[in-house]
């Protein structure tokens, strides 16, 4: 299944922010069966009411899944939405030029070119300089 371009949307704003992708890295790093929302607060050692809000937002972008469990509420990474937004990435941002393909830059181009400094004339301005403070 393709991810259509506002879901991509929707999870990238999601996750440029750096406690989000915090947290969607620790849950994918744990695993599908996720973590209670104490335990991802305090391994990455938020206030409950930040954790709370950022799990929200997570939520609602569609990449974790919130599960009951007594009194708590699980998340776990949806991976096939991480999946997808992988897969959308690859396929929207590989049109451009790679390595191979990219035009080298040249004089003609309007790349300058200088020649390097040798060493020498560096180090002989440092001993003037060194003079002049003294």
């Amino acid at each position: 299944m393709t991810m259509k371009i506002t879901a991509a949307t929707r999870a990238l704003t999601a996750l440029a922010q750096e406690t989000r992708l915090g947290i969607v890295r620790l849950l994918v790093k744990v695993g599908p069966d996720g973590l209670v929302a104490g335990q991802i607060a305090l391994r990455l050692k938020l206030a409950p009411a930040t954790s709370s809000f950022h799990l929200s937002q997570l939520t609602q972008a569609g990449l974790i899944k919130p599960s009951r469990e007594g009194r708590s509420i699980r998340y776990a990474p949806v991976l096939a939405t991480i999946g997808e937004l992988l897969a959308f990435l690859g396929e929207n941002l590989s049109g451009g030029p790679t390595e191979k393909s990219a035009p080298k830059a040249t004089a003609k181009s309007g790349a300058k070119v200088t020649p390097k400094a040798s060493a020498k004339p560096a180090a002989a301005s440092k001993k003037k300089a060194s003079r002049k403070a003294r």
